[in-house]
Order: structure tokens, then sequence, then C-alpha cells
């Protein structure tokens, strides 16, 4: 198969994870606080805390990489290593600016 259609794959796959990282960690944030989650998810982005979430997203990342790998699919490994990457500048670039 083509490197960079493996690449893309891993990347989406990345992609969603973060996403639902992001909102199963919302969800334990909403229920631990008593809240909706929206009005969870509006607190942090509205507070300038939204960084911590998106970081926080980020580790299902972890389960994703360490799969592909069991099952030698570098290239997607690598997608996801690179949607983990731009969590990062993501979560970076919203704390200092």
């Amino acid at each position: 198969m083509n490197v960079k259609k493996e690449i893309l794959i891993g990347f989406l796959v990345g992609l969603i994870c973060n996403s639902l990282g992001i909102a199963i960690c919302t969800f334990i944030l909403a229920s631990i606080k008593g809240q909706g989650i929206e009005e969870t998810f509006n607190l942090y982005k509205n507070s300038g805390n939204l960084w911590m979430l998106i970081s926080l997203g980020a580790l299902p990342n972890l389960a994703a990489f360490f799969g592909f790998l069991r099952i030698n699919r570098e290239y997607r490994a690598r997608g996801v290593l690179l949607a983990t990457f731009g969590a990062a500048i993501t979560t970076y670039l919203i704390y200092f600016l």
C-alpha cells in the first residue's frame, strides 16, 4: 500500500483518538464537578485552560501508536505520532498565546 496513504490513515486515527480523549476527559471532569458536558467544556475554553483538555485528550494516542506497532503498521504509527505532535503544538500555542 502507498506510504502516504498509510500515514494519512494513522493521522486520522490519531485525530479521532484525540477527539475521543477530549470528550472522555470533559465527561469525567463534568461528572466530578456535577455540571453538564457542554458547560464544562465552555468553562475551560472561556477561562483559557483549553490546553489542559487537549493535552489530556492526547493520551489515547498512546494506545493507537503501540497498537499499530504491535501489528507491524509502522507508517500508521508515524501518522498517529504526527497527530500527537499536532496536538502538542496546538497546546503550546494556546498556552503561550
